[in-house]
């Protein structure tokens, strides 16, 4: 299990649960799990270089014009250049829309939790959070998959929503197959913890016979 934060260890009492955890552990389990929310370590920085230099650029141009100096090339450059420009011209409308575009990105990295390869996991205690890898998720599935009588090979992925199984089976019927596998696939997801179950999705066939 993964998170963007270290989750808490429960310390386990021999014997059962306490006396008053039980009925405290039922109500808090059907509070909403959420995402984990990203630091985004890599775009704030990238962000914030950007923002810096060019900031940084304008105002030694600003206080040199001011202190007596010439403005720099590129300054007059731009103003030439922005001159010839009209509101309705290719250049403008592409800029406009590349800055629009990097804005949205923004917007939308500030209002989403991001970690999309984290599934939140069902809580039961206050305070403590975790999550499955949905890699590690994957893998636990697949053991699951391969126990079902007639299954040669299986490819599981598993994302937020769905759980997709591709195997290939060598002897039983096919639909007896994928009726069962669906169903150790449906148990496993469940087994598994996850606030939010996945639906589960499963394709079944022949392996391809050699010539």
């Amino acid at each position: 299990m993964s998170g963007e934060h270290p989750t808490e260890t429960l310390p386990t009492v021999p014997g059962g649960h306490r006396e008053d955890g039980g009925a405290h552990q039922g109500a808090y389990e059907h509070r909403r799990a959420g995402r984990f929310w990203s630091s985004r370590r890599v775009p704030a920085a990238i962000v914030a270089a950007v923002v810096l230099g060019v900031s940084g650029l304008f105002l030694y141009d600003v206080v040199s014009v001011r202190a007596g100096g010439a403005e720099m090339y590129w300054r007059r450059w731009l103003t030439r250049a922005l001159e010839g420009q009209h509101l309705d011209g290719v250049w403008v409308m592409a800029g406009s829309a590349a800055a629009m575009a990097v804005g949205l990105w923004l917007i939308w990295l500030a209002a989403t939790p991001g970690l999309r390869a984290v599934l939140p996991m069902r809580r039961h205690v206050p305070g403590v959070r975790a999550g499955l890898d949905r890699d590690a998720a994957a893998l636990v599935l697949r053991d699951r998959a391969m126990e079902v009588s007639g299954v040669q090979s299986v490819r599981v992925r598993t994302k937020r929503h769905k759980v997709k199984a591709r195997a290939r089976s060598h002897f039983r019927p096919l639909d007896d197959v994928r009726s069962d596998l669906r169903a150790a696939l449906a148990d496993g997801v469940r087994d598994l913890g996850v606030a939010k179950a996945p639906s589960v999705a499963v394709r079944v066939r022949r392996p391809k016979k050699k010539d």
